[in-house]
């Protein structure tokens, strides 16, 4: 089992910046990726970026390319997004998720099934 407790959404004006952290605990020995989804109530989850958690590459969905940065601290097992440029059309709730089936092609990194563990979620609201 992988616990994943995450921090640092809240409020901001478009332009702003705000970095998302995600805590992982248990048994982080068995992640092989982690990713952030975003998800407005009621509609699906819309994945934003995952990073392989061995080799640190980075995948972006296109809408947040250049200006959000996934990295990864392998010490302290977190996870981090830090947003910048932030625009009204990115308030979501934000979820970090851990991938422990080494299912870590690009197109399974950007699939909600492939993760196995979730977060509870960090709501970020831009104001324009």
């Amino acid at each position: 089992q992988v616990q994943l407790v995450e921090s640092g959404g809240g409020f901001v004006q478009a332009g702003g910046s705000l970095r998302l952290s995600c805590a992982a605990s248990g048994r982080t020995d068995s992640m092989y990726a982690m990713g952030w989804f975003r998800q407005v109530p009621g509609k699906e989850r819309v994945f934003v970026a995952a990073i392989s958690w061995s080799g640190g590459t980075t995948y972006y969905a296109d809408s947040v390319k250049r200006r959000f940065t996934v990295s990864g601290d392998n010490a302290k097992n977190t996870v981090y997004l830090q947003m910048n440029s932030l625009e009204s059309e990115d308030t979501d709730n934000y979820f970090c998720a851990a991938e422990t089936r080494h299912l870590t092609t690009v197109v399974a990194l950007m699939m909600v099934p492939t993760y196995d563990y979730w977060g509870q979620g960090n709501q970020v609201t831009v104001s324009s």
